[in-house]
Formats: C-alpha cells, structure tokens, sequence
C-alpha cells in the first residue's frame, strides 16, 4: 500500500489499483451523515468504523453527531494511521484529537466480536466493499457469519452502514435474509453529474435478539 500526491490531489493505492482519493469524497461522508443523523435521539450513541481511509467517514459522523458520543475506528495498516497524522493530517483536521473518537490499529472483525449489543452503528468501509480488492480475509465482513456477528454486535434498532465500489444483488439479499431491513442509496463519489456512482447500504437489525 502506497501514497501518490499530483498537486493537491492525494491517492491510496494497492499495486495498479486505487482504493480512496481526496477527490471523491461524498459517498464516504454520505455513509455517515446518513446512518449517524438516524442517531440523534439515541442517548450516548457509539459508533464503529471499520477504516480510517483519509477520514471523509469520520468527520462527517463527528459533524452529524452530538457531543456524548462516541467513535472507534479500527484501521489494520498502521501505515494510514501514520499518514493522518502525517502527510494526510489537513485532511483530518482535529478529528483525531476530537475527545469522541477512538483509534484503534487492529482488526474490525476483533472489535464487532467483542461482546453483544456494544453498538448503535457499525460503519463498513473495508477493501472496497462485499467484492474484496486486497485480502481475502475482509470478506469475512460481509459473508452470512459476518453479518451473524454484526447483528450480535448491534443494539436494537442498530444500523449496519456498508460503502461499496458497485451493486452486489447477492449481498442485498443476504442482508435481508438475516433479518435486516435494507436500504440502498447510490451517490455520486465527487458530488457531481458524473463520475463513479458508489453504493451504500444501511441495513437496521431487527428488534429480535440475534441468535448466535
């Protein structure tokens, strides 16, 4: 994994592929606006991310959130972490050091297993979505025990967020084959008449305990 800067434009790339830009940005901010504004009458709602990325989910989730929440992050490559602070640190502003939020270097799938009910909202932004980019053990996220264990995770009336790079017929199904109610959003990632349309998810656990 690698970052490319061209000017004032910032790329997160794995070998060919790129995985972010600075440039399309409003799908991973839509990703939070719209699940957390579905949050504010929750009392002390706390919200995982699963990605750092350049920080375009969690500001956004900052903005739509009040002032007795709580944020973790969980983002694998220390690497991205180091470039927020680093080279990527405008991007971010003071979010990082926002007293809400948690980073946390490891795993995401450590953190949905970590006990029940632990979240209002679980936020995907992991390898591009159900179709992996860069490791296979991502598509555990997103596989039938993986979203067994992000219902467990969630509170009642939880949401489950997930961005992905395109459609995937199967994945909506196997949401509401779990018991979700789905909604699917698709926003153009730089805002604009044209350029990549991104998919988003936004899957509410039903008010039944999950069983595991």
């Amino acid at each position: 994994m690698r970052l490319l800067r061209q000017d004032e434009a910032y790329s997160i790339q794995v070998g060919d592929a790129e995985l972010m830009t600075n440039l399309d940005r409003r799908s991973e901010q839509a990703l939070a606006t719209i699940a957390c504004t579905r949050l504010r009458d929750r009392p002390n709602p706390r919200v995982l991310i699963g990605g750092l990325g350049m920080g375009f989910t969690l500001r956004a989730a900052l903005e739509a959130l009040g002032p007795d929440a709580q944020v973790v992050v969980a983002e694998l490559i220390p690497s991205v972490v180091a470039w927020a602070r680093g080279p990527l640190a405008h991007l971010f502003g003071d979010s990082l050091d926002d007293p809400r939020v948690e980073i946390v270097e490891g795993d995401v799938n450590r953190l949905i297993q970590s006990g029940p009910a632990r979240f209002d909202a679980i936020l995907l932004d992991v390898d591009n979505g159900p179709s992996g980019m860069t490791r296979r053990e991502n598509d555990r996220l997103y596989d039938r025990w993986g979203l067994k264990r992000a219902q467990y995770a969630l509170t009642r009336g939880g949401i489950l967020g997930v961005w992905s790079g395109k459609p995937d017929r199967r994945f909506k199904a196997r949401l509401r084959l779990h018991g979700f109610t789905v909604d699917e959003v698709r926003v153009r990632a730089n805002g604009g008449a044209d350029g990549p349309r991104h998919v988003l998810w936004f899957a509410v656990r039903p008010d039944a305990e999950p069983a595991m």
